[in-house]
C-alpha cells in the first residue's frame, strides 16, 4: 500500500515554490514507520537535503536541513543554512519564515538546532514532543509556553535543489524578505488624500518587457503566474491599445492602491510605435482606458474619447522607461534622442521619472545576501552607470529586474526582486507628490462632479524634483537575544 502525505496539493506545491520548484519525496511517515530516532534515521540518512515537518492539529511546523541528516552522536557541525516555516492549515500562502543558523545533531533520540549556544528547534521522537526557543517562536507566529505534542512527523527529501549553500540562503532570506514587502505593498496609501491610486505608466522600446513587468507584478500578488497584458516579440509592438490594469491581492481579494499602465513600443523612425505627442496627454490623464492608438497621428481634445477635465488622480504619477539590459550597447543616437523628447515631457507634467532593466540573466546575482546592494557585480553596476551618463537618469532611479517569462511557478527570488522595484517607485512617487504645492484659491477647494466620483481641479506642479535615496530593509540571518 503506497504510503501518502499528510500536505494538500496547495501545501505541497507552497513548499516546493519556497525551494526553487523542487520535487518532494516522502521518506518517512511517524504513523506507518514508526515515532523511534532509529526508524526516522533508518529512512532518512544519506539522502541528501530535507524538509521535516510536523502536523498539529490547526497548524504545520517544518525545518530544512541542506546536505544529508546528522548521524547519531556527532558533534555539533558549523552552522548550516536551514530555516523554519510555519503556516496554519490550508493556509500555506500565508507561510512564516525564520532564517536559521544552526548547527545540527542527533543524541539521545532528539533532532536539535542550536544556534550561539543555545537550544532553538528540538524534535523528540519517541515522545511526538516539539520545543523552540521563545524568540524563534514569535519569528514563526506560535506563541507557545511549553512543548507542543505533534501528530504526526514526516521527512521528505529535496529533489533538483542546487547543492549551493549561497543559492540556498539567498532563497530563505528572499522568501522571509518577499513575505516582508508583500506586507508592506499590502497596506501601502498614498500620502496625498485626493489620490486613492497611484498610476505607472510603462513605456520603451518594442520588446523591452513592459508587458512581461505587468504580468509579473500581477502574478506576485496572485500567488500563481497570470499573462492578462498580451506579450510580444516582434520588431513591431503587440500592444496597440492604451491599457490601464489594476493588481488585485489574491489573499484578500481586494484591489491594491496602484496600478500599470501599458502602451504601445516606442521605435526609433517616426511614424512606428507610439506617437511621442500622445505621451503629453497620457501623462495628465486624457487618454482612457483602451484607446486605439494610431503611430501617424496622437490623440486631439476633440476626440470623443478625449478626457477634458482630467484631475490629479486621473494623471499619471510615475513613468517607467523599460530597457533591455542586454541591447544598452546597441541603443542608437535616435533612441537617446526618443527618449529625451519623453524625459522632457515627464518632467514638464511633474511626473516621477525611473528606469527598468529587464531581461537579466541571474537574479539571484544581483540579490545580496543582506539585500542592501543591488548593484553590486561589476556587470550589472557598469550597466547602470552606463545608462545613467546616457539618459541622465540618478543611478539611484534606476533599478533591475527579471520578469517572469516562460516559468511555469513562481520564484521567491523573482518576486522579492518585483516587490522591491514597485515598493521603490512608489516611494518615490510619495516624496514628490508630498512635495506638490497646492493651488492657491477657492477653485483649489472646489470638487468637479463626474460620474467617475470626485473629481478635483487640477493642481499647479513644480519642476520634478528628484526622490531621496531609496532606504532598504536589512534582511539578516536569525538570532537569538544573548542572555546577560
Amino acid at each position: 500500500m503506497a504510503v501518502t502525505t499528510r500536505l494538500t496539493w496547495n501545501e505541497e506545491k507552497s513548499l516546493q515554490k519556497l525551494l526553487g520548484n523542487v520535487s518532494l519525496r516522502l521518506l518517512h511517515k511517524s504513523s506507518v514507520h514508526g515515532h523511534t530516532s532509529f526508524s526516522l534515521l533508518d529512512r532518512c540518512q544519506l539522502q541528501g537535503s530535507t524538509i521535516t515537518i510536523l502536523y498539529f492539529y490547526d497548524k504545520i511546523i517544518g525545518v530544512f536541513i541542506p546536505g544529508h541528516y546528522p548521524a547519531p552522536g556527532i558533534e555539533f557541525r558549523e552552522p548550516i543554512p536551514s530555516f523554519c516555516f510555519s503556516f496554519q492549515r490550508n493556509k500555506a500562502t500565508e507561510m512564516a519564515i525564520a532564517v536559521l543558523e544552526a548547527e545540527v545533531k542527533i543524541a539521545s533520540g532528539q533532532l536539535t538546532f542550536c544556534s550561539f549556544d543555545q537550544e532553538m528547534f528540538c524534535i523528540d521522537s519517541s515522545k511526538t514532543k516539539l520545543s523552540i526557543h521563545p524568540s524563534l517562536s514569535s519569528e514563526l507566529g506560535v506563541h507557545i509556553s511549553s512543548d507542543l505534542t505533534y501528530l504526526e512527523n514526516e521527512v521528505f527529501r529535496v529533489e533538483g535543489i542546487k547543492d549551493d549553500t549561497t543559492y540556498m540562503r539567498k532563497v530563505t532570506r528572499a522568501s522571509k524578505q518577499r513575505n516582508r514587502l508583500l506586507a508592506e505593498l499590502r497596506a501601502f496609501k498614498p500620502k496625498v488624500d485626493l489620490i486613492s491610486e497611484i498610476c505607472i505608466l510603462l513605456l520603451g522600446p518594442v520588446g523591452s518587457g513592459k508587458s512581461s513587468f505587468i504580468n509579473s507584478v500581477k502574478s506576485v500578488f496572485q500567488g500563481r503566474l497570470t499573462r492578462q497584458a498580451i506579450v510580444g516579440s516582434d520588431d513591431t509592438s503587440i500592444t496597440e491599445q492604451y491599457r490601464i490594469y489594476s493588481v488585485k491581492d489574491g489573499k484578500r481579494g481586494k484591489y491594491l492602491p496602484f496600478m500599470l499602465c501599458d502602451s504601445m513600443g516606442l521605435h526609433e523612425e517616426e511614424g512606428v510605435g507610439l506617437c511621442v505627442d500622445d505621451i503629453p496627454h497620457i501623462l495628465k490623464g486624457c487618454v482612457p482606458d483602451r484607446y486605439e492608438f494610431s503611430p501617424h497621428k496622437s490623440i486631439t481634445p476633440d476626440h470623443p474619447m478625449f478626457i477634458a477635465s482630467p484631475s490629479l488622480k486621473d494623471k499619471i504619477h510615475c513613468v517607467a522607461y523599460v530597457l533591455d539590459i542586454n541591447s544598452i550597447s546597441s541603443i542608437t543616437s535616435k533612441e537617446v534622442a526618443k527618449f529625451k523628447e519623453v524625459q522632457k515631457e515627464v518632467l514638464n507634467c511633474g511626473t516621477a521619472l525611473v528606469v527598468l532593466l529587464t531581461k537579466i540573466d541571474k537574479c539571484s546575482e544581483i540579490l545580496q545576501d543582506n539585500f542592501l546592494n543591488m548593484n553590486n557585480s561589476m556587470t550589472s553596476q557598469s550597466q547602470i552607470i552606463k545608462v545613467s551618463k546616457m539618459l541622465d537618469i540618478p543611478i539611484y532611479n534606476i533599478f533591475m529586474v527579471e520578469n517572469y517569462a516562460s516559468e511555469l511557478e513562481l520564484d521567491p527570488l523573482k518576486d522579492t526582486l518585483i516587490l522591491f522595484v514597485l515598493r521603490q517607485m512608489l516611494r518615490i512617487v510619495d516624496d514628490i507628490l508630498e512635495d506638490l504645492p497646492l493651488e492657491t484659491g477657492p477653485q483649489a477647494e472646489r470638487p468637479i462632479l463626474s460620474t467617475g466620483g470626485p473629481r478635483y481641479a487640477p493642481l499647479q506642479t513644480t519642476l520634478w524634483i528628484p526622490a531621496l535615496f531609496m532606504i532598504l530593509i536589512s534582511v539578516t540571518p536569525f538570532k537569538p537575544p544573548q542572555q546577560n
